[in-house]
């Protein structure tokens, strides 16, 4: 019957995650996670796109074109039948309704996992939430799968995307490398977890690559299913604009006196932006969403106090370096569109 995938409670015969599906396979994040579930060597991955889309999907995932935003959802359930898990990472100005439509569908093909468009914030900080105005859709997503029954869901906290927040001009990281300018918030110093592309891609392929049950009641080793309806924590690095700055310099040979550096109070930005977006005004939506993250203990740093999941995922010690470099590099060229 559906939802009995849910009251599972040790080792099955088949106890592990094989057929996969996967909603914006050609996107910014999803193509880092398809490309890691590929990887393995473990998953079937589906990618259900759009007819007449021309993302660029990765090799080796089976491709099926659906419209799956249409309010008749045969084909979709059609599509999501027999798989276990549907990640879905779309776009934030995809339709409002769309995720609620991939849920439902989910639901009619008795899929057992749902990763639902959440890929950034700590989902149980209620303040930081709802002072970016996250918190009404993350209570609507809980709030209908639970009432569906069928899957469960699992959000990754994995906080803003290192190398494209970098490269991303002065309302994300505060820097724009086209000018050689930077904004610090405060003084620059509040540290907060940041996570690469590529971290995300191998969070997620190693997580549903767990055994899904416990062998018996004295296996403790990790399981997908200890994930259900709750969060994975991960992180690339723990950082402030400071630290960012001292890594950029080193990767681009320059100095404080080759930059134009000013202050502003993050608090400041964040509540000019809030009442522009509550009179309307969408534009400064990025700007209010980082500068909240980088108010003094305003639930950026979760590393701080709770543990994360990346000893268990085996996720590796990236090289800030590295990173950085690339953060730079679509800086320069202008990757990422800049935001108000």
């Amino acid at each position: 019957m559906p939802g009995d995938n849910n009251q599972k409670k040790f080792g099955v015969p088949f106890n592990h995650i094989e057929k996969v599906a996967i909603v914006g396979a050609g996107g910014q994040v999803g193509k880092h996670l398809a490309e890691a579930l590929l990887k393995t060597g473990k998953h079937v991955l589906t990618a259900i796109t759009r007819p007449g889309s021309t993302s660029n999907l990765p090799a080796g995932a089976k491709v099926v074109r659906v419209d799956y935003g249409s309010n008749d959802d045969a084909d979709l359930v059609r599509t999501l039948q027999g798989q276990q898990v549907l990640i879905i990472t779309m776009s934030v100005a995809a339709p409002r309704d769309t995720v609620s439509k991939l849920l439902r569908a989910a639901a009619k093909a008795d899929v057992s996992y749902v990763f639902p468009n959440w890929y950034g914030h700590d989902a149980s900080n209620n303040d930081l939430c709802n002072d970016t105005m996250l918190g009404p859709i993350r209570d609507n997503i809980c709030a209908e799968i639970k009432g569906l029954g069928v899957s469960s869901y699992i959000f990754l906290v994995c906080n803003f995307w290192y190398e494209f927040s970098l490269g991303g001009g002065p309302n994300r990281y505060g820097f724009d490398f086209q000018k050689r300018s930077l904004v610090l918030f405060d003084d620059g110093n509040v540290a907060i977890n940041t996570s690469t592309w590529p971290q995300c891609g191998r969070a997620i392929a190693n997580l549903l690559s767990l055994k899904e049950f416990p062998d018996n009641e004295a296996d403790q080793s990790p399981t997908l299913s200890q994930f259900r309806n709750s969060s994975v924590y991960i992180s690339s690095f723990r950082l402030s604009q400071r630290d960012m700055f001292e890594s950029v310099k080193r990767v681009t040979g320059t100095s404080d006196s080759d930059w134009d550096i000013t202050h502003e109070s993050a608090e400041h930005r964040w509540r000019e932006s809030r009442a522009a977006l509550q009179e309307g005004n969408w534009g400064p939506y990025t700007k209010m969403l980082y500068s909240r993250t980088f108010v003094p203990h305003g639930g950026g740093d979760y590393e701080s106090h709770r543990a994360l999941h990346n000893d268990i995922l085996d996720l590796p010690v990236e090289d800030l370096e590295d990173c950085t470099a690339v953060g730079v590099s679509m800086g320069v060229s202008g990757e990422v569109p800049f935001s108000h």
